[in-house]
C-alpha cells in the first residue's frame, strides 16, 4: 500500500512539472532577473515611456515569432521572414500612397503579399524537395530586392493617410500594436493546440515519416504552415510601416534572427515537435528587453549582437541537454 501511494505521488510530481513548462519557467524568471538588473543598473529604464517603448519593439518582432513559432515545430525554418515584413509593408505602401486605394486594401494587400510569399516558399520546400534554409534563404534576397524595385529605393511615406498610424500607435496608453500582438499570439495558441493544423504542424515536427504513413498529406501541410507564416510576416510589416509611418524598404534584414531566437528561448525545439505560444511571447520579451536594457546602458551594438548570439546558443544547447535527458527516461 505504502508502495502504491509513493509511486501515485511521486508520477504526479513529475507530470505536473514538466520539461516544457520547466523551460517556460525559466524564460520567465529569466525576463524578470533582466528587469531587476536593468532596474538596478540605469534609473531611466523602467520610465513609463522606456517600458512603452519595449512593448512597441516587441509587438513587430513577436508577430513574426509568432509566425516562425509553426515552421520550427515542424522542423524547418524560415529566414525570409524579415524582408518578407518589409516586402508586405512595401506592398501596402504602394495600395494606400500610390494607388490612392482604401487603408483597408492596403492592409489586405500586405497580408495577400505575406501569403503568397509563404505559398513559394511552401511549394519549393514541400513540392520540390529544397531544405528549407536554402529556399527561404532564396526568397530572402528575392524579396529584398523585390522591395527596393517596387519602392524605387525610397521610402513609401504614408502623410496623406494619417490614420494608417493609429493602427500601430493609437491614442491609448499601450499602443495598439501591442494589443494587436496579444491577439495575434492568442490566435497562434488556438490555433497551435485547439486545431488540427496546429496537431498536424506537432506531427510533422515529432516524425514526418509516421504522418506520412498514418495518412496525413504532409506536402498539403506543410505548404499551409509556410503561408500562415507568411502572413503573420504580413501583419508584421503592416505594425512596422504604421508605426514608421513610412515603408522602408531596406529595413528588414536581421528581424529573423530575433524572431528566431525568441523562439527558441521561449523553448521551442529547432529538431521540432515541441513548442508553444506563451514560450514565444516570453522569449520576444527577453529579447527586446535585452536589447533595450544594453542599448540604455550605451553598450556598443555589436557586443549587443554578442551577448544575444551567447544567449541563443545557450538556449538551444539546454534544448539538446533536456531532450537527451528524457531519452534516458
Amino acid at each position: 500500500m505504502e508502495n502504491r501511494v509513493f509511486k501515485y505521488f511521486t508520477t504526479k510530481k513529475k507530470s505536473l512539472v514538466s520539461p516544457d513548462a520547466r523551460q517556460k519557467l525559466l524564460a520567465f524568471a529569466s525576463l524578470v532577473v533582466i528587469f531587476i538588473i536593468f532596474s538596478i543598473a540605469s534609473p531611466n529604464f523602467f520610465k513609463f515611456d522606456n517600458v512603452v517603448g519595449i512593448l512597441l519593439a516587441t509587438a513587430v518582432n513577436g508577430v513574426l515569432a509568432v509566425g516562425v513559432t509553426f515552421v520550427i515545430i515542424t522542423g524547418g525554418i524560415d529566414l525570409s521572414i524579415g524582408t518578407v515584413m518589409t516586402f508586405s509593408a512595401v506592398s501596402a505602401g504602394i495600395f494606400i500612397t500610390n494607388m490612392h486605394m482604401p487603408i483597408g486594401v492596403g492592409i489586405i494587400g500586405a497580408l495577400v503579399a505575406g501569403g503568397l510569399c509563404g505559398l513559394v516558399n511552401g511549394l519549393l520546400i514541400a513540392k520540390a524537395k529544397i531544405p528549407p534554409f536554402i529556399a527561404t534563404l532564396g526568397m530572402m534576397l528575392v524579396t529584398k530586392g523585390l522591395s527596393l524595385v517596387l519602392s524605387g529605393t525610397k521610402p513609401i511615406y504614408f502623410n496623406d493617410t494619417p490614420a494608417f498610424s493609429n493602427i500601430a500607435m493609437g491614442n491609448g496608453l499601450i499602443p495598439n500594436a501591442v494589443i494587436i500582438f496579444l491577439v495575434a499570439a492568442a490566435i497562434g495558441g488556438f490555433i497551435l493546440s485547439k486545431t488540427v493544423l496546429g496537431r498536424y504542424t506537432v506531427a510533422l515536427g515529432s516524425n514526418e515519416e509516421a504522418a506520412r504513413l498514418s495518412g496525413i498529406n504532409v506536402i498539403k501541410w506543410k505548404i499551409i504552415v509556410y503561408v500562415l507564416t507568411g502572413i503573420f510576416a504580413g501583419l508584421a510589416g503592416v505594425l512596422m510601416a504604421s508605426r514608421l509611418n513610412s515603408a522602408q524598404p531596406a529595413l528588414g534584414a536581421g528581424y529573423e534572427m530575433d524572431a528566431i531566437s525568441a523562439v527558441v528561448i521561449g523553448g521551442t525545439s529547432l529538431s521540432g515537435g515541441e513548442g508553444s505560444m506563451i514560450g514565444t511571447v516570453i522569449g520576444a520579451f527577453v529579447i527586446t528587453t535585452l536589447t533595450n536594457g544594453l542599448r540604455i546602458l550605451s553598450v556598443p551594438q555589436e557586443w549587443q549582437t554578442v551577448v544575444t548570439g551567447v544567449i541563443v546558443i545557450g538556449a538551444v544547447y539546454m534544448d539538446i541537454v533536456r531532450r537527451r535527458n528524457a531519452n534516458k527516461v
